[in-house]
């Protein structure tokens, strides 16, 4: 597979995993904010399959629903 496909094959196929800089980009946040979330409990940790970190979307999902609104409150999420 030519480095063209690969990046092809990235852009059209959506993904479960993310790594963690992909992750942090998804969200919209700098790679050292979201190891700070990580960190304090209010982003999920990451999934290790072999020698592969990755976080799983939907629970980005779920975490960034659960952060609070400017002037709102947090929903309590289940990893922190």
């Amino acid at each position: 597979m030519t480095a063209l496909s690969r990046q092809l094959r990235a852009q059209s196929q959506p993904r479960r995993g993310l790594r963690r800089e992909e992750a942090a980009a998804y969200l919209g946040f700098s790679a050292r904010k979201f190891d700070e979330l990580i960190a304090d409990g209010r982003m999920p940790k990451p999934k290790r399959i072999d020698g592969v970190v990755v976080w799983d979307i939907h629970r980005l999902d779920q975490a960034f629903d659960a952060l609070p609104d400017e002037g709102g409150d947090a929903i309590v999420n289940a990893w922190g």
